[in-house]
């Protein structure tokens, strides 16, 4: 079978600066009110709106179904200029896009066009897979069960995040009649979906990351996605979206204390020039963030780059190639995640020398980019990405592309 017969369209990239052109604008709208978000805690319906409009969320439909045909490189270079302008909206459209890979690698058999057709007008998925409280490793206590002529989901995720925003929510679950793990790809505004923004977190708090309750929420029969054929890179996907915000949170911080710097006026007496702007010391501090942010920046879009050599190799349908693809997609994601945690933590952190104790100023809200690193960071834990990577290395040992969290034993 040929990959035309596989997958009809395929998105192998396009013009990247008229592509970012369009965006950019609203880019920049976004990054004007952000400031304001953060101190409010005020979330970003409306810059998500504008993204909606401007179909932001079919950039990876092909251009052939109406969408913009961006490679994942391209993707993420999106989303790292997104996450410039606010880290917390491209993580509340982690799980759209995760969503919009899944049916891109959908088999041409099923229904593709209709999901391409609701992407390109607009609509956007958030996700909904996490479950606190008592579910242990490897179960599923939210269930879709049979009720009458229609099928409904019963259950209560936590971390559901930008389903408050969306229009369909991509949702883990179990099957009552079969037991198989399944996607409900629910419509949000319906009776029996409730959602909450009840995230705590220091940080990334306007994702949208809260609560979400299913009482006898409808899900159509035919939206009901055997989990088994879900996209193998899907974990590598999931670690470059939280690289995107990361890498982004760092680039902001640069702006911002460069902009800081170049504005202050005090001095320190021992101190090396008459402006801070022309201190050898503190132009040190911004060039060596900037080098630290780029080489993150860098790790990641070249790890984009094997995500979508993934992405072609299931597209030609050659199992070996595939499982070659997904293998190199999962390790190189994870090697990018340890380089740029360390590299962003450590240029947001550093750059308060720039400043001295102003920079710690509440109205500034400087260190946001710092929290907001460190709260994307705190996901898919990296010592485990260590060890796996280090696994492969010298035992040849294959990276897991599913994992879950749950109940363990209780110490006594």
């Amino acid at each position: 079978m040929t990959a035309q017969a596989h997958l009809p369209h395929l998105s192998t990239g396009t013009d990247y600066e008229p592509l970012a052109s369009r965006f950019r604008p609203i880019f920049a709208r976004i990054a004007e009110s952000s400031v304001e978000r953060e101190r409010n805690r005020t979330l970003p319906h409306e810059p998500i709106q504008w993204l909606k409009e401007a179909g932001f969320g079919a950039v990876r439909v092909p251009v052939e179904h109406g969408g913009a045909g961006a490679s994942l490189p391209q993707l993420f270079q999106l989303l790292i200029e997104l996450a410039e302008a606010d880290s917390n909206v491209p993580q509340a459209l982690r799980g759209h896009f995760a969503f919009v890979e899944d049916r891109l690698n959908a088999h041409a058999g099923t229904p593709q066009d209709v999901w391409f057709k609701r992407f390109v007008a607009g609509d956007l998925v958030g996700c909904a897979w996490t479950e606190v409280g008592a579910v242990k490793i490897g179960d599923v206590l939210t269930r879709v069960s049979r009720q009458g002529d229609r099928w409904v989901v019963n259950g209560t995720k936590y971390y559901s995040t930008g389903s408050i925003f969306s229009d369909w929510i991509d949702l883990f679950a179990r099957r009552d009649d079969t037991g198989g793990d399944v996607i409900a790809a629910i419509r949000t505004r319906q009776p029996g979906i409730t959602q909450s923004d009840d995230w705590d977190g220091f940080g990334q708090r306007t994702t949208g990351s809260g609560t979400s309750v299913f009482e006898n929420a409808v899900v159509e029969e035919e939206n009901i996605i055997d989990f088994a054929t879900r996209f193998k890179y899907q974990t590598a996907f999931y670690q470059l979206v939280l690289l995107a915000v990361i890498v982004g949170s760092g680039r902001a911080a640069l702006r911002d204390f460069s902009q800081e710097t170049r504005l202050r006026t005090r001095v320190f007496s021992h101190g090396n020039a008459p402006a801070v702007s022309q201190d050898p010391q503190v132009l040190q501090v911004i060039g060596k963030a900037s080098g630290l942010v780029y080489a993150a920046e860098a790790g990641t879009l070249r790890a984009a780059e094997v995500a979508q050599r993934a992405y072609l190799a299931h597209a030609a349908n050659d199992s070996v190639a595939e499982r070659q693809a997904n293998i190199a997609a999962e390790l190189e994601s994870a090697q990018a995640q340890v380089a740029a945690i360390d590299l962003v933590l450590r240029a947001t952190s550093d750059l308060f020398n720039t400043l001295g104790a102003s920079g710690t100023s509440i109205a500034k809200q400087l260190d946001r980019h710092w929290r907001n690193a460190r709260t994307a960071a705190s996901h898919n834990p990296v010592i485990y990405k260590e060890r796996i990577i280090g696994d492969w290395h010298i035992n040849g040992t294959e990276p897991p592309y599913v994992w879950q969290i749950g109940g363990g034993v209780k110490q006594r």
